[in-house]
């Protein structure tokens, strides 16, 4: 079957103009595109449409509940009340417009597709995303549910039997799905005024499709799942292309910092992304943008627990519990029919705790609601034949409950067990909090008239599962270990009333307060807040398919051209080239370091124009500069961060000047020896001037916290010596003070100077934090005509220009080389 999903419904326009008319939001006859609405309000000073806030929210299925009726051929539609998409309208403000795009729980005949499509947009601001059912179940049932869903809770399909291994089928499936919400997304989407915000792992490649059609778009992207470690992670065969979907966007948001933090590990070990704290927000730079973790967990709808307690109904089905399990203490389970909700090992439990306290036989019982599995297949069904059959070996009277009954069992329960062994979130705990409120019809219901009664409750949760760190009231368990989860039953109904009593209001007043809306609200702040600088940066789309990101300056940075930096050259007669080395000439990660016979040609080239001085500085000592550098007679050199200079091959080396005491280095060579043999793949260079411990072979984490701890280590035990301690890219530095390479440059320009001749040109180079210092002094210099600070990678510097590579640096080198033959050619002819 063919799916209007599959077709291009709408051409937009230009939306890189801001002046530009809002995109139509809706095909008003099918086949035919509304023409643009005239902003009529616009002469009598009101506010137009197109000013209203919208918030397009994006999850694989939309708020909605459909039926059909097959004798009118006609389908009616209703809010999913249960549904946290729909309920995180109330986080939003009044004014906000909120448009839902998803798929429907229903398969919609081609032929009903557009009236459908038009209904639910007029009555409820949904988009359907009409996705054929050979898609879908490769998409949903396939990749999601049978691949994403049981690596990201931890098991890895090792064999066969044990879960879906990787299918490219399923991947494409997975792929294409997303494409449709995209091109959906695209049809109401302006870029200019909407916030998206994309949910949960169905949707992780969405924000790239977005990104690459629309630049500047605002994507948040929450995950109500867990997110994996990077050992689990890194078994995705299509890791990468995951990851940097989810960096498209401006905002990702995750339940625990559990959660965040293994995304950031992932981020760190495959694709060497850093990432840094700042005011209390966490940022990973990527190309330039910065991208927001936020760590806060979904809350509940307190409205929607404390309607159904006002009820008569929830009333009289808490008064036919009461009297069913009269004088019995009553413990509820509510799980999804899911292999990771703990229900067997919660049952065993029960069991032993039966059999090692006999004298509960008949006064505790265990009530446990199903929730319908949300997805089909052969785990599904050996989770329910596993779960009936430890059932009736703990106890053979099982009493059918529907969902309708939950709060009134809440309302009845002393205790609540969450068992499961790996879950995103999980609103059990919540939901039965609020139930176990005052109301006053369940008041009467259950006999707790005036005076008024504090209320009471217990949670047994796993410490497995996203809720747990905000139930700090709670007694966690490790689901696998029965016996402890037994020994937290009878804790609970053991436990004295006043204790039940606190760990009620403890849990009421962080559930009351941290709700849906709050939720909602503070994510959409943090939004707004992330994409406040989209419009005065500029953009560039970079990369190919997957792997497509958005390269991201500041108005003031930019890519140094060639042929820019050439015309200035060629206009100065004093030049002044400072050229860092690692990282700037040199690639990172070659076990050779020694320069290759095109830089040494280059650099000798730069050298024999006599209206240029060219220096090499660098943290590198001088015996390695010296020896790599000998072919290039005229090159000045300043090693060890401008400790010591030289001018050209003749000429000695020179110290700065400062007092040469390193009795320092018998306080800081033992330190770093001992963090050299804790840490594996670490090393320590010995300069003359200087110690510099390495971690770049490390561990990347493990070297990064080493390298934290080393740095206060050594800021303590040389506090009162004359130097200064310094962390790098992937290294921990001691030299003396006043040695940096800003202090290099104003004395070679000082010296310069003093000859006479004041450089109106300067080209300054370099790739780390130890050339920032260069930057800015050159920066100062305002006497001086031509001024290139350079950085190597985009990044936040004080330079005004980048290049990408090495490479590019010594294409830019070799420019300015064949400018200098160029014009010694003309000077001799």
């Amino acid at each position: 079957m063919l799916y209007r999903s599959c077709f291009d419904l709408l051409s937009l326009d230009d939306c890189s103009r801001v002046d530009r008319t809002r995109v139509p939001r809706m095909m008003t006859v099918p086949g035919i595109i509304s023409d643009f609405e005239p902003d009529d309000d616009e002469s009598n000073g009101d506010i137009s449409p197109a000013a209203r806030d919208r918030r397009i929210v994006v999850a694989n299925q939309l708020p909605l509940k459909a039926r059909r009726d097959d004798e009118a051929r006609r389908w009616s539609f209703e809010w999913d009340s249960d549904a946290p998409v729909l309920q995180l309208r109330d986080g939003f403000s009044s004014g906000t417009e909120v448009i839902y795009i998803g798929s429907l729980k229903v398969d919609v005949d081609l032929s009903e597709q557009d009236e459908v499509a038009q209904l639910l947009f007029e009555k409820f601001c949904c988009v359907p995303t009409f996705i054929s059912p050979e898609i879908m179940n490769k998409f949903y049932h396939g990749f999601c549910k049978h691949y994403l869903w049981p690596l990201f809770h931890y098991m890895l399909p090792v064999t066969p039997v044990h879960g879906v291994r990787f299918d490219r089928t399923l991947w494409s499936a997975y792929l294409s799905a997303n494409m449709v919400f995209a091109d959906k997304v695209m049809e109401v989407l302006n870029p200019d005024e909407d916030y998206v915000w994309i949910h949960d792992y169905h949707l992780l490649v969405l924000p790239t499709f977005i990104r690459k059609r629309f630049y500047r778009a605002k994507i948040g992207f929450f995950l109500h799942n867990t997110f994996p470690s990077s050992e689990i992670y890194r078994t995705l065969p299509v890791r990468e292309e995951i990851l940097r979907g989810l960096l498209n966007c401006d905002l990702i948001g995750f339940h625990t910092f559990d959660y965040a933090r293994h995304f950031l590990s992932c981020c760190s070990r495959m694709l060497g992304l850093d990432y840094q704290s700042k005011r209390g927000y966490i940022g990973l730079d990527y190309y330039g943008r910065t991208v927001t973790i936020k760590i806060l967990p979904v809350g509940i709808h307190m409205g929607q627990i404390e309607s159904f307690m006002r009820l008569n109904e929830t009333a009289k089905k808490v008064q036919e519990l009461k009297e069913k399990f009269n004088g019995q203490t009553v413990m509820v389970g509510v799980d999804d029919m899911d292999m990771f909700k703990g229900i067997s090992l919660k049952f065993l439990a029960m069991g032993v705790l039966l059999e090692v306290h006999p004298e509960l036989r008949g006064r505790v019982v265990l009530v446990q609601i199903m929730n319908p599995a949300r997805s089909s297949g052969k785990d599904i069904q050996e989770v329910e034949n596993e779960i009936n059959s430890v059932a009736n070996e703990v106890n053979s009277n099982k009493w059918p409950v529907s969902t309708q009954d939950k709060v009134a069992y809440y309302a009845i329960s002393e205790c609540c067990v969450v068992n499961a062994v790996r879950d995103g979130m999980n609103l059990v705990p919540y939901k039965y909090t609020v139930s176990r409120q005052s109301s006053p019809e369940l008041d009467k219901a259950l006999g707790l008239q005036e005076p008024v009664i504090p209320r009471k409750s217990v949670i047994i949760v796993s410490e497995f599962i996203g809720c747990s760190p905000s139930l700090s009231g709670a007694i966690r368990v490790n689901p696998w270990n029965i016996d402890a989860v037994s020994d937290a039953m009878n804790l609970a109904i053991t436990m004295p009333e006043s204790e039940k009593q606190l760990r009620h209001e403890k849990h009421y007043k962080y559930i009351s307060s941290h709700d849906v809306a709050y939720w909602a609200r503070s994510f959409d702040q943090d939004l707004q807040r992330a994409c406040a600088e989209h419009y005065w940066k500029r953009y560039w789309g970079y990369g190919f398919g997957l792997k497509f990101r958005v390269v991201t300056l500041g108005p003031n940075f930019r890519k140094l051209m060639v042929e820019h930096i050439v015309s200035a050259y060629n206009r100065t007669n004093s030049r002044l080239i400072l050229l860092d080395y690692d990282g700037t000439m040199m690639p990172e990660g070659l076990v050779d370091k020694s320069p290759s016979n095109e830089v040494i040609r280059v650099l000798n080239d730069l050298c024999s124009d006599p209206k240029n001085v060219v220096f090499i500085v660098s943290g590198r000592g001088k015996d390695s500069l010296g020896k790599w550098f000998s072919p290039c007679e005229k090159l000045g050199l300043s090693a060890e961060h401008g400790y010591f200079t030289r001018w050209n091959k003749d000429s000695p080396w020179e110290s700065c000047g400062i007092a040469k005491d390193f009795d320092w280095k018998k306080i800081a060579l033992p330190v770093m020896e001992h963090y050299t043999e804790a840490t594996d793949g670490s090393s320590i260079e010995q300069k003359e001037s200087a110690l510099v411990w390495h971690h770049g072979e490390a561990d990347p984490d493990f070297g990064s916290w080493q390298a934290k701890e080393l740095l206060d280590h050594l800021e303590n035990v040389l506090a009162n010596e004359p130097v200064v301690v310094k962390r790098g890219q992937h290294i921990v530095e001691v030299k003396p003070q006043g040695v940096s390479k800003g202090i290099v440059v104003e004395s070679l320009i000082a010296s310069i100077e003093k000859r006479g001749k004041l450089p109106d040109f300067v080209l300054c180079v370099g790739d780390d934090r130890s050339d920032e210092d260069m930057f800015e002094a050159i920066a100062s210099s305002t006497a001086i005509r031509e001024v290139f600070a350079c950085t190597v990678g985009q990044k936040p510097s004080m330079a005004k220009y980048y290049l990408e590579d090495t490479a590019q640096v010594n294409k830019m080198l070799q420019g300015l080389a064949a400018a200098s033959n160029s014009s010694h050619v003309v000077d001799r002819d």
